[in-house]
């Protein structure tokens, strides 16, 4: 291992820490992470990154920058989510996402600025991964365009590589019906009945969609009172897949479900589809780098379970443009996402640790990928070989 990045980490934990914690404290929800943002760059202001505050109009990314590059260098980017949860603060962890990347730049604080390899390390702070799809405009923004190698870990109960995701995508539809006292329905437009046929209509056809879809969906808006007729309505689903290309399959049933309940009910519909999460391609050869370093750090790391179940995250997004890793970490026993116990594990001891640990197993990755042609000629062609090309593809 390099010990000069291994040593500075390990100087420095106690700051490393102290952001985790800091943000932990103040929970924000996406695109409004304004403090933890800003807490975020200015630690590597003090690093000497270069760092550039908010891209399009997404004023919690930003990105930091420090080495240099020929045109035959490397740009490794470590991503930084800071996003919280309603109620829940950050009951995902995502503090110790944003401090072990911080915990990244601390390591090559120093080695870069003096290296004499030929490269250039990113701390991207991606905002909104529990519900906006930060990396995803960041994407289409071409923040990533000339990076090569994208990493960053995530907080869980089992250290773990090569752990897939599932695509996911929101869909929102409201309907507009006419307002009639219930005693004379024949007056009025029902639009919570144009919801609930919404929903029949979508369970009539399941047998149609692709294997492994999952549908979840709650009403949002059916009336005000049970003696008038609705004459708004509106729910939102939450539609999993296997592949973005099976979502889109599903895209286009849920429109011929929607234009069908118009003429059915008379109702007329607005509807939309957020930005889709794409499934994850885990980079096995950086993973398996990642798994020895963390062994060597004095963790076991397993593999994932057959037929487990998956989450979904943007992290998916970038994997399709180049090649990426979102190993696992261990911060507690039987600790499960989106709960306040998960919150509570988030700043106790053995996070704390394994921020540290991480933080060094992440810059120990990618100092060898800067400094080692073959590893990257390896890695690229997984990429290459194993991940379908999407360009082109529109959801």
């Amino acid at each position: 291992m390099n010990n000069q990045i291994i040593k500075m980490i390990e100087h420095y934990k106690s700051d490393i820490i102290g952001i985790s914690h800091d943000i932990h404290k103040t929970p924000e929800l996406g695109f409004e992470e304004f403090k933890s943002s800003k807490r975020i760059c200015d630690y590597l202001d003090t690093l000497d990154f270069k760092v550039e505050r908010g891209f399009g109009n997404l004023e919690t990314a930003f990105v930091g920058r420090l080495g240099k590059k020929s045109e035959k260098g490397v740009t490794i980017a470590i991503l930084a989510e800071f996003d919280a949860l309603p109620k829940l603060g950050h009951a995902c962890g995502h503090n110790i996402i944003a401090a072990a990347a911080c915990g990244v730049a601390r390591g090559f604080s120093e080695l870069l600025l003096n290296a004499s390899f030929d490269g250039e390390l990113r701390i991207i702070g991606t905002p909104a991964e529990e519900n906006g799809g930060g990396k995803i405009e960041l994407l289409k923004l071409g923040i990533f365009d000339d990076v090569d190698f994208a990493m960053m870990v995530h907080p869980s109960s089992t250290n773990m590589v090569h752990r897939g995701g599932t695509a996911l995508v929101a869909f929102h539809v409201a309907y507009e019906g006419k307002s009639a006292h219930s005693s004379s329905p024949e007056n009025g437009i029902n639009a919570l009945k144009a919801i609930i046929s919404t929903f029949n209509g979508i369970d009539a056809i399941q047998g149609e969609f692709p294997l492994g879809i999952n549908i979840n969906g709650i009403i949002h808006e059916g009336g005000d009172a049970s003696n008038i007729i609705p004459d708004k309505a509106s729910a939102e689903f939450l539609i999993r897949g296997p592949r973005l290309m099976d979502l889109k399959i599903i895209k286009n049933k849920f429109i011929q479900v929607v234009k069908s309940v118009e003429i059915l009910t008379g109702a007329k519909a607005e509807f939309s589809f957020e930005l889709p999460y794409a499934e994850r391609y885990s980079n096995h050869v950086m993973g398996e780098c990642f798994k020895d370093i963390m062994e060597a750090l004095g963790e076991v790391v397993a593999y994932p379970e057959k037929n487990v179940k998956l989450g979904s995250s943007d992290i998916g997004n970038v994997s399709l443009c180049l090649p990426t890793i979102h190993p696992y970490v261990k911060i507690g026993n039987d600790l499960i996402g989106h709960t306040l116990k998960f919150a509570s594990a988030a700043i106790d001891g053995q996070a704390d640790e394994m921020i540290v640990k991480a933080s060094k197993a992440m810059a120990e990755l990618a100092y060898r990928i800067f400094v080692d042609e073959t590893l990257r000629s390896q890695i690229n062609d997984e990429f290459e070989t194993e991940v379908p090309d999407y360009s082109g593809f529109e959801f």
